[in-house]
């Protein structure tokens, strides 16, 4: 006679509770993050700004994860992932909010005080979610839930640049600024709702070792000292930097000679086939990773990384448009798989490690500068060239570190 199946551990059920509330966490930070994206052509558009300046909008996005990383970090360590969650959604929201008083008067300064604040918030969410994801459950199908996670952050990416193409960029938008505070308004009420189901169960992880992790002196110093967790901060710094600047220059690179030379509004929608193909790959990444391991996936998807904006660089017209729209596709899977080999699998060592990644996203402000800045100079085309070159760190870091974390 067949067996019942045998009962879930609480263990089990608490990380499927995780998981579900983490849903709701990926989905709205991938919303803002693409949202974001779509402010660098229109300050272009409206307030006549240069790359240099207009790309100044990621350095107020991503700035936080440098300046506030180390004390975010002691804050989790301190009151726990569930009300770190709670604390960085309410901040995002409230940076939403002050954002849409930016846009409403169009106060440049608003707009970057509003951006940091919203980028403040995301740091928690940053160590807290991503490190609760990966520890927070089998630490065998870790990659597998991560990348799950990333593939409803990118839904939030695809939907982002659909709304904002039709708000933030249309040709409305340009004379009446109301209409681009929608994305924005939107994601406060997210925001604030999900800050309210976080802190309702702040107390879901008390009891086991990932629910207020208290970290000693020793912990943090042996941690700050591993080397892979070194070479993974080096790897996500590159990575999300040359996203982030592909993401932010794809509007004018599509409105340029060189690709298809198409108006503002049309180019951006097509932004959201990008962000669509980080969706698709992230959703086969995870059933990839279930087979094979997470190392060779990420080499090869570097390096076709390299060679599609190496190709669209190379190209032209609708050839060079496709080749970097496909960019998003092999970009899919490197965050949430160099996050899980990089990170050390002590739960006591989670945090810190996390602190250190995060630090690392950095990136995310410092790549689209340079290429902002580049492109000024030697024109955008050529600048791409800066973001290709930085799937190479990803490719050896692959390579170097084969084999998943080990226990001890």
């Amino acid at each position: 006679m067949a067996q019942p199946p045998a009962p879930a551990s609480s263990d089990d059920l608490v990380a499927a509770r995780l998981f579900r509330l983490s849903l709701g966490v990926f989905f709205i930070g991938g919303f803002v993050a693409s949202s974001i994206s779509l402010l660098v052509p229109r300050m272009r558009l409206t307030l006549g700004l240069d790359y240099l300046m207009a790309t100044s909008i990621q350095l107020a996005s991503f700035s936080s994860y440098l300046l506030f990383a180390v004390p975010v970090a002691a804050i989790v360590a301190v009151t726990g992932y569930m009300r770190a969650h709670a604390i960085g959604l309410s901040l995002m929201a409230a940076g939403c909010v002050a954002l849409v008083a930016g846009l409403m008067r169009e106060g440049y300064p608003l707009i970057l005080l509003a951006l940091l604040a919203v980028s403040t918030g995301a740091t928690f969410l940053q160590i807290a979610s991503n490190t609760a994801a990966t520890i927070v459950g089998d630490p065998a199908r870790a990659a597998v839930r991560l990348n799950l996670l990333q593939g409803f952050n990118s839904i939030g990416t695809v939907i982002g640049p659909a709304l904002g193409a039709t708000t933030i960029l249309s040709a409305r938008a340009a004379s009446d600024p109301t209409g681009s505070i929608l994305p924005f308004a939107l994601a406060a009420l997210v925001l604030t709702a999900l800050a309210f189901a976080f802190f309702r169960r702040r107390d879901l992880l008390s009891g086991l070792p990932a629910g207020a992790p208290h970290i000693a002196r020793a912990t943090w110093v042996a941690t700050l000292g591993d080397t892979r967790l070194l070479a993974g901060a080096a790897a996500i710094f590159c990575y999300v930097g040359a996203e982030v600047a592909i993401g932010a220059l794809l509007t004018d690179f599509l409105m340029s000679r060189h690709a298809l030379g198409w108006p503002a509004e049309s180019a951006a929608r097509l932004v959201a086939l990008y962000w669509g193909g980080a969706m698709v790959g992230r959703f086969a990444g995870a059933a990839i990773l279930r087979v094979v391991p997470p190392a060779p996936v990420l080499a090869l998807a570097a390096l076709l990384a390299t060679l599609l904006v190496g190709g669209a660089v190379l190209a032209s017209g609708a050839v060079a448009a496709a080749l970097l729209l496909l960019v998003g596709v092999v970009n899919s899977i490197m965050y949430p798989t160099i996050y899980v080999l990089a990170l050390p699998d002590r739960p006591e060592r989670a945090a810190p490690g996390a602190m250190v990644l995060c630090i690392a996203v950095v990136g995310g402000a410092v790549v689209p500068m340079l290429t902002g800045a580049l492109a000024d100079r030697i024109g955008l085309v050529p600048a791409l060239l800066l973001p290709a070159l930085c799937y190479l760190p990803i490719l050896a870091f692959a390579r170097r570190f084969r084999e998943p974390r080990t226990a001890g």
